[in-house]
């Protein structure tokens, strides 16, 4: 029985591990070919390993093991450039490109770390969505989806006066929210969809990491992932301390596939109730 993603071609960012993985697997299974993108290498600010090629490469892998082609590039969604070269590279082998999963991201988080975390965050977060949607546009037709990974960041209250990085990363996701609903008003009479989802703790190397953990237990001096974990809860309203990739990669594959043709400017929020208790007045959607 064909899939829901039969004969399609996406295009992730931050597709070597994590929730971009998670996306690639998942529409994989579902019949799509796959275009992932990854920087595949530190950024300074950033206080936890980022992906590698080596995480890049099991992607491929676990991809292939649903007999579906997948072409991998390096870039950086910061350099437009060397994006968009990868982009028209991957469409050259694939043949034509149907989806964009905007996913890259990063969390430059923690005390201590330098101002210039702001500017990166925003430079990945928000900057990076918009050069991956430039350089996907070419290529995309009547029917084509775009979706953007955004955060429940983007709809609550404060960051100004966060430390820099968490700072950044709300600024960037508020905007991703703005981008995805002016964007979809924009490209609606050519039957091209544009949503975004915004998720709650998820449990990727993002979430679970030292830095991270001193975020959520400043009360401890080296707490651990046993420590956080009831702090990660307390965010959501359902029972639920972190959330797995896939379950919003199940988002990403219905506003894909033709099941969601008729949604666009969706705010989709997969966050376990977490903004339930936020006023969303001003927030598009």
């Amino acid at each position: 029985m064909p899939g829901r993603m039969q004969g399609k071609v996406a295009l992730i960012t931050g597709a070597a591990r994590g929730q971009g993985r998670s996306h690639a697997v998942r529409l994989a299974q579902e019949g799509a070919d796959i275009i992932a993108v990854d920087v595949c290498a530190q950024i300074d600010s950033v206080p936890y390993p980022m992906a590698t090629e080596a995480d890049l490469a099991e992607t491929a892998r676990l991809v292939e093991e649903f007999d579906r082609r997948i072409v991998t590039q390096v870039a950086d969604v910061r350099d437009r450039a060397p994006l968009s070269a990868a982009v028209d590279a991957g469409v050259a082998a694939l043949g034509h490109l149907d989806v964009v999963v905007a996913n890259a991201g990063i969390v430059p988080l923690g005390t201590g770390i330098p101002p210039v975390a702001f500017l990166d965050a925003v430079s990945v977060d928000l900057c990076g969505v918009i050069n991956t949607v430039e350089a996907a546009f070419p290529h995309l037709g009547s029917g084509a989806s775009i979706i953007c990974i955004g955060s429940m960041a983007a709809m609550m209250p404060g960051g100004a006066g966060a430390a820099a990085g968490t700072a950044g990363y709300a600024h960037a996701k508020r905007g991703v929210a703005r981008f995805a609903h002016d964007l979809a008003l924009t490209l609606a009479p050519h039957n091209i969809r544009v949503n975004a989802i915004h998720p709650g703790n998820i449990d990727t190397d993002m979430l679970q990491n030292a830095a991270m953990y001193r975020t959520f237990r400043p009360d401890l001096e080296n707490p651990t992932k046993e420590d956080a974990l009831p702090a990660f809860g307390a965010m959501h309203q359902l029972p639920v301390n972190t959330l797995d990739p896939v379950d919003i990669s199940e988002a990403v594959l219905y506003l894909a596939s033709d099941a969601g043709r008729y949604v666009t400017g969706l705010q989709l929020k997969v966050d376990a109730g977490a903004l339930l208790p936020v006023t969303t007045a001003g927030t598009p959607g």
